[in-house]
Formats: structure tokens, C-alpha cells, sequence
């Protein structure tokens, strides 16, 4: 059975088309369903109340719908919400879809079929939402524990991440298992180039909330078992365990870096794009024995060449002499 109370936002610049899409949610129970005639009014009403499902016409003036989805995305990082986008197009193809998904989209309704998908679609929609929902709020009861833990000096009260003692337990632990098992460790340096402008322009406040968001969007761009820390008010660390030294290069982190630097962080002050660097030393078994504090000060000192040169700077360590 539905829930007739999901939220789902309709954006569609055609009258006939967004009466069509009411009256068949309608008819299938669901109550709470709105309606925007263009991606900016559909973005007003989710600043007001954030929807649970959004449909939306893939090709809109002004604001398509990969941009609508982006635009979201960011919404959803302040609002600790998750919005299920599912785009209604007439496109066909693997490179575009493939396209769609890597910026956010989450299902595709053909138009040619609307009849017969929409509702199954958005009833798969809805299981999944109430999945994601409880996940979230598990995940914000989950830090608020580990900040009243004994164990909480591991952790980074601003953003849940790990400290850098937390950091250097881990890269430590890391260095142990490549000497064990064998495969290669990866730590990269991420710092935030103009941070420091910023808190003096905006404030402490605006700047935590700005640090927050970062770790957010760090957390959706790295895979699970990597460690992400916050090393301080300028700096991030990520350790990441990788098969093969020739994984650990520029071209392996090059989304990170475009995450960090090319889509804007949506704030209290408006919408803010950082300059961030990103430097990464690697190294395999061949290079041990090495103390965790090398990777770190050699990552810091690379750091800089990130700055000036607008991309990743990378270093695979040498073998010992």
C-alpha cells in the first residue's frame, strides 16, 4: 500500500502534462503531491518544505533537469534530507542516462510509457524513501552518540569525522596491514586555499556551517571504508587503501577534486565556491619501514605546488635506502 502522505514535487512547464501526473497519483491514494511550472519555483518550494520524491521534465527552459538535480543536491546536504529525483524524458541511450546518474538522478520514466511506469515507479519510490529517511535519522543518532562516547577525542565534534589522532591511528593501522597483506595506502591532504578570507568575511558561524558542509560532501564523494578526517579549520585527510600502487595518482581522485571545487556549497550567505588543493603521497610494501609522520609532512609540503597549478599533485615514496 502507498503512504498517502509522501511528499512528491511535480516540475513540468506543461499544464497538461503535471494534470495528467496529479491525477494518476492521485487516483493511486497518494494527498500530498505539489506542483511547479518551472526548476526555480520547484527550488522555492523545497527551500520552504523539502519534498520526498521529485518529478521532473528532463528538457525545461532556463534550468533543465540535471541541473534542477545538482541544485538539489545541494539542498539536500543543509537539510541532512535526501530527495529521490526521478526524470521524466523522451532521451534514449546509455551515455545519457549513464550521464544522469553520476550527477544525482535516481530513476528515469520514459514518456512513451508514462501510463504504465509512473505509478509503479514512484511506489518503488516510496519503499525506498522510507529506507533512506530512517537511515539518515540513524546516521544523526549514530554522531550524536559517538560524541558522548568515552571515545569521543577520536572524534571531531564539528563534523563526526575522525581527529587527526584518529587519522594517524588509522594511517598507522593501514601502513600495517600493506606490510601484511600486501597492496598499497594512499593519503591525501585537502586543503581549503582561501579559508581563512572567508571565516573573516563571513564570520565563525558561517564558517563551521560552511566546514560541515564539506565533510558532507566529502563523505558522499569517497567509498565507505576509506578514512576521512578533519585534520583542522583549513585541512582535511583521507586515507584510502587501494590494490595497486599505480591506482594512487591524480587521475584516480580527479572527481574528488572537481567535487570540492567545481559545484558550489549552498550557505547561509548564498551559494560558495571554494578553492581547494589536494595533494596525495603513496606507497606499497616495498617502501616500508615509514613512520606515519613522513606521509604526512610530505603531503603538506606538496600541498602548495595543488595551489598554484590547479590540480592534484601527487608523490609515490621511494624505497628505503
Amino acid at each position: 500500500m502507498p503512504n498517502p502522505h509522501l511528499s512528491i514535487l511535480v516540475v513540468d512547464d506543461a499544464k497538461f502534462s503535471s494534470a495528467m501526473i496529479g491525477r494518476a497519483l492521485s487516483q493511486a491514494g497518494y494527498q500530498d503531491v505539489r506542483f511547479a511550472s518551472s526548476a526555480a519555483e520547484a527550488l522555492q518550494q523545497l527551500e520552504l518544505r523539502p519534498a520526498s520524491v521529485l518529478l521532473a521534465d528532463w528538457l525545461m527552459p532556463e534550468m533543465d533537469g540535471l541541473d534542477l538535480t545538482g541544485r538539489v543536491r545541494q539542498l539536500d546536504e543543509t537539510a541532512d534530507h535526501y530527495t529521490y529525483i526521478i526524470l521524466l524524458t523522451g532521451k534514449e541511450g546509455d551515455n545519457v542516462l549513464v550521464e544522469a546518474f553520476d550527477r544525482g538522478v535516481d530513476d528515469f520514466i520514459s514518456k512513451a510509457s508514462m501510463n504504465e511506469q509512473l505509478v509503479p515507479r514512484v511506489y518503488a519510490a516510496d519503499r525506498l524513501c522510507n529506507t533512506l529517511q530512517r537511515l539518515l535519522q540513524e546516521n544523526r543518532m549514530l554522531v550524536q552518540n559517538i560524541s558522548s562516547l568515552e571515545q569521543r577525542n577520536l572524534v571531531d565534534p564539528l563534523t563526526g569525522l575522525g581527529n587527526p589522532r584518529y587519522l594517524k591511528q588509522k594511517l598507522a593501522d593501514s601502513l600495517r596491514q600493506v606490510e601484511s597483506r600486501g597492496g598499497a595506502v594512499c593519503y591525501l591532504l585537502i586543503g581549503l586555499q582561501e579559508a581563512s578570507t572567508l571565516r573573516q568575511q563571513y564570520g565563525n558561524g558561517f564558517y563551521n556551517e560552511l566546514l560541515h558542509g564539506v565533510a558532507r560532501r566529502l563523505q558522499q564523494l569517497v567509498r565507505p571504508l576509506d578514512v576521512l578526517a578533519r585534520m583542522d579549520d583549513n585541512h582535511f585527510a583521507l586515507i584510502t587503501l587501494l590494490d595497486d600502487l599505480q591506482e594512487c595518482s591524480p587521475s584516480s581522485f580527479k572527481r574528488l577534486y572537481d567535487g570540492l571545487n567545481l559545484k558550489a556549497f549552498k550557505t547561509s550567505e548564498g551559494f560558495i565556491t571554494l578553492k581547494a588543493g589536494i595533494s596525495l603521497v603513496g606507497l606499497d610494501a616495498k617502501s616500508l619501514p615509514v613512520e606515519p609522520n613522513t606521509l604526512l609532512d610530505r603531503a603538506s609540503a606538496l600541498l602548495a605546488d595543488s595551489y598554484a597549478s590547479g590540480r592534484v599533485t601527487a608523490l609515490r615514496l621511494p624505497l628505503p635506502q
